[in-house]
């Protein structure tokens, strides 16, 4: 996790061997598929396209995409209608969420929740505002039936760009997945796998890493990274470059330099980060994700005429609409406890039991009740934790204070307690769930009943 200040890399990640990686791809900045929609509105079809990942692959992989393409990219300004309405073409049933967006609770997208699973064949309209700037990931969310999807590639980008945006010379999105693949280049999904599926190909906005983004010398860029794995937490370390972080999980925070210049990213994460580039010409910096020995994701190469002194780097404005203080006095207080391990059959569970629409809400509050919950991870696992419809503080040890940012995803070390603090402003039925998939699909969520 975070800490003040600064960034932390403490948290474990599980080191495995990556295939294919390839030499640098020549993309400048690398390859998004930004989806066109009439004005503010888009048809977005998931279909099932055979794509080859790997540039060898004998075989390409069975994947499901939107309007045939991974890892499109929304992108609309601040108080703009988001209208997207979705045909499903793929053998599931699907629903897709907004994850880090404080919507309606009727388009959080929760199939079997907070709407009907889209079946095959047929359709479903979203239409909301986004009230927050910022960058924030879509992706399949449907009560035990989100993991195939994501694995087969149903993933994507929405922007919300500031009124004011910060002044650069690039703003790059960069979507991080990764895939099992069989040898032959084909998706391998046949083995069950209830920890969470670890992949062993990672990409960058569907295409293989590492990519390349050329830029000016002493220039200025955004990058905006998302994690959109089914479960692989890592850590990103930035070689040979200066990334200050300007938001977390879409919201500004207090402006830093990550400590050893490494950030914790897990699914479900994203970061804004402005960097500034070597002033000569014919410098390489990278963006490493930290696994195994580690993977170049993207290289930039300094090349130009240098750019003119920039100004110094300042924070983005502040949420007005996120509140300056938490009562924390006043709060609602929760005990969530995880445990579960896959290894001896124990079912992934939260205070004792798996995630059932007809169960109890863990917490039911009037809106605008501060509440804290004490999130205890009884586990030999990380586990990522993602709030849907608002976003929260995570407190000091001692309960007397916050970190100067706001997450709506949290990692909670093995075997450790964390405190979490927000005001429930958003009325409506919102899961408190995992962000890895296949341990979200057997059960571990919860949720919380605002009115």
């Amino acid at each position: 996790m975070i800490t003040r200040r600064t960034a932390t890399a403490g948290l474990a990640v599980t080191l495995i061997g990556l295939a294919g990686r390839t030499e640098a791809q020549t993309a400048s900045p690398p390859a998004v598929n930004r989806l066109k929609g009439n004005g503010l509105r888009w048809t977005v079809t998931a279909k099932p396209a055979a794509l080859r990942l790997r540039p060898d692959a004998a075989k390409e992989a069975d994947l499901w995409t939107l309007n045939g393409e991974l890892a499109p990219v929304f992108s609309l300004k601040h108080g703009a209608d988001m209208r997207l309405s979705l045909k499903n073409e793929t053998a599931l049933p699907l629903s897709l969420h907004f994850h880090g967006v404080r919507v309606p609770n009727t388009m959080d997208g929760v199939g079997a929740l907070t709407q009907k699973p889209v079946a095959s064949g047929g359709s479903f309209d979203y239409t909301f505002t986004p009230p927050d700037p910022g960058t924030f990931l879509i992706r399949p969310c449907i009560l035990g039936g989100s993991a195939e999807p994501m694995e087969r590639g149903l993933s994507a980008l929405l922007i919300v760009e500031e009124a004011n945006p910060p002044q650069v010379d690039q703003d790059i999105a960069l979507l991080v997945d990764d895939w099992a693949l069989a040898e032959d280049g084909s998706l391998a999904l046949a083995e069950p796998a209830p920890a969470g599926r670890l992949g062993n190909f990672l990409s960058l906005n569907g295409k293989p890493t590492p990519q390349q983004i050329k830029a000016l010398p002493g220039g200025r860029i955004r990058l905006r990274l998302a994690n959109a794995c089914n479960a692989r937490t890592m850590r990103l370390r930035f070689d040979g470059l200066k990334a200050y972080v300007i938001a977390v999980d879409g919201q500004p925070s207090s402006t830093f330099e990550p400590l050893k210049s490494v950030l914790p990213f897990a699914p479900g994460n994203r970061y804004d980060l402005l960097i500034d580039l070597p002033v000569e010409a014919g410098q390489s910096s990278t963006v490493i994700a930290q696994i195994g020995n580690g993977f170049p994701l993207a290289e930039i190469l300094t090349e130009g005429s240098p750019r003119a002194s920039q100004p110094p780097i300042a924070p983005l404005p502040p949420n007005a609409k996120l509140p300056e203080a938490i009562k924390l006095q006043d709060a609602t207080r929760k005990d969530v406890v995880i445990k579960g391990d896959p290894k001896t059959n124990a079912l992934w569970t939260v205070n004792g039991a798996t995630g059932k629409p007809s169960d109890a809400p863990l917490v039911k509050v009037k809106r605008g009740t501060p509440v804290v919950l004490a999130l205890k991870n009884e586990t030999a696992f990380l586990q990522s934790m993602h709030l849907h419809g608002h976003s929260f503080r995570l407190l000091h040890p001692l309960d007397d204070g916050w970190e100067p940012y706001w997450l709506d995803t949290v990692q909670i070390p093995e075997n450790k307690t964390i405190r979490i603090a927000f005001v429930a402003d958003n009325p409506g039925k919102w899961l408190f769930a995992s962000t890895v998939m296949e341990r979200f699909d057997t059960g571990l969520w919860t949720w919380i009943d605002v009115s």
